[in-house]
């Protein structure tokens, strides 16, 4: 029997200086011990096919042409060229994180992003945290520690399928309350609750209840909450501003589909609303907490805060995503900008690309989604290149660097140039026409 090749053999042979070399011994050394004596493996082209997979699992941009704008598998919004300077002039150095310039003194954390977000809602106070999980989380910790939570049975969420309501609380040490059915809850299930330490209500962002339904709204759950002196806190999460859309030519978009507003919630008599800073506010990963200012400080000065914070160049690129906001650059968010694309330019783009490809196909109308939890079955119309073979292209334009994601339905494959910034366009082709 032929020994095996030596290890350092192996990778002499097929270490091209791409990856880190002890990475390359690791992988095959763990090679040679999956072998065993199967001397039918040709481990050079094995251990190749394992650094592959290796690279190609390292984060890296992508082309994302599946129509979804927030799409939670290649990291939702797509940050603003303001949020990625801002971000990088601070990651590059050092930089006033924990710094007051005007004393030279400590200063706090995620200041100048709570100062923007605070005149953008009306709020007396905010504070930021790594994800809308998180907000909710430290808010039960901190506002509600060991209490009792009513929470209507049709808000229990769960989202992405790692995040479940029922789960959190328990984690946090409160004692879940359900009230009312899935369907139907009213005043009266929440009132029938003796000492709860506070009322949440949830934003069901990724689902409707629908037909024989009623929900209790957030201004009567404030009076309740007002009339026993326990704070109402809304779980909005999507991170839409101002259902108004304010920012925004003419009413609302009809794909909005009535999404709840941070600043409407507020003026309902919410105490406290938590959201997202990566879905429709269009930044980069954060839970925001907006509302009274007792209970941001109280949350504030919680242990579990300093672990659940925000890095320097997430809270530089929020402030700047704010910033938008406050001088009317809002439209101009990438989330924003892909949404209100109008469809016939798609399609003009659509046509122009297939035809540069060379491939057999069409260019059919379609929809466009928001995604990650937000408007669920809202669509934003749209227009499609439509291909044969699905499995063939699909396997092509991955293999493709950068990568391009499209969608597959009934054996064909789908790219959406909605989600794909033009100057992205010959990638697109590039990766189509490539054998």
């Amino acid at each position: 029997m032929p020994r095996p090749p030596s290890v350092d053999a192996l990778v002499r042979e097929i270490h091209d200086g791409s990856l880190p070399r002890p990475l390359v011994v690791d992988t095959v050394r763990r090679l040679l011990a999956d072998r065993g004596d199967d001397e039918e493996v040709d481990l050079v082209a094995e251990a190749r096919h394992r650094l592959e997979i290796l690279r190609r699992s390292a984060p890296r941009r992508v082309v994302n042409a599946t129509g979804v704008i927030l799409h939670t598998n290649l990291g939702r919004a797509p940050w603003s060229g303001e949020s990625l300077a801002a971000a990088h002039e601070v990651a590059a150095g050092y930089a006033n994180i924990e710094l007051d310039l005007a004393t030279g003194e400590r200063g706090r954390r995620n200041d100048a992003a709570e100062r923007l977000v605070v005149l953008l809602t009306g709020a007396e106070a905010a504070l930021v945290v790594n994800n809308n999980a998180a907000a909710v989380y430290l808010t039960l910790l901190a506002v509600a520690p060991g209490g009792r939570i009513p929470v209507s049975r049709g808000e229990l969420i769960e989202i992405g399928g790692s995040y479940r309501l029922p789960e959190l609380m328990a984690a946090a040490g409160v004692d879940l309350v359900e009230v009312g059915t899935t369907n139907r809850t009213r005043l009266s299930d929440y009132a029938a609750v003796e000492d709860p330490s506070l009322y949440l209500k949830v934003h069901p962002s990724n689902y409707r209840v629908v037909g024989f339904s009623a929900e209790t709204g957030l201004a009567d759950l404030a009076s309740l909450a007002g009339e026993r002196a326990v704070p109402l806190v809304f779980d909005q999460g999507s991170g839409l501003l101002d259902e108004r859309v304010p920012w925004l030519e003419g009413p609302p978009p009809a794909w909005l589909g009535g999404e709840p507003g941070v600043v409407q919630a507020l003026e309902q008599g919410a105490d406290l609303v938590t959201f997202s800073g990566d879905k429709l506010l269009g930044g980069p990963q954060a839970g925001i907490v907006v509302g009274r200012a007792d209970l941001i400080e109280t949350m504030r000065r919680h242990p579990a805060t300093r672990a659940l914070r925000v890095d320097g160049s997430t809270t530089a690129a929020l402030a700047a995503t704010f910033a938008a906001y406050l001088a009317g650059a809002a439209p101009e968010l990438p989330v924003w900008k892909m949404a209100t694309l109008p469809a016939d330019s798609v399609e003009e783009r659509a046509r122009r690309v297939l035809a540069d490809s060379g491939e057999e196909g069409r260019v059919v109308e379609g929809a466009s989604t928001l995604g990650a939890g937000s408007t669920p079955g809202a669509e934003i119309p749209t227009w499609l290149i439509e291909l044969p073979d699905a499995d063939a292209i699909h396997a092509r334009l991955l293999a493709h660097d950068p990568p391009v994601l499209a969608r597959r339905a009934a054996g064909k494959a789908l790219i959406d140039l909605r989600t794909v910034d033009p100057v992205e366009d010959p990638s697109v082709v590039a990766a189509l026409r490539a054998e």
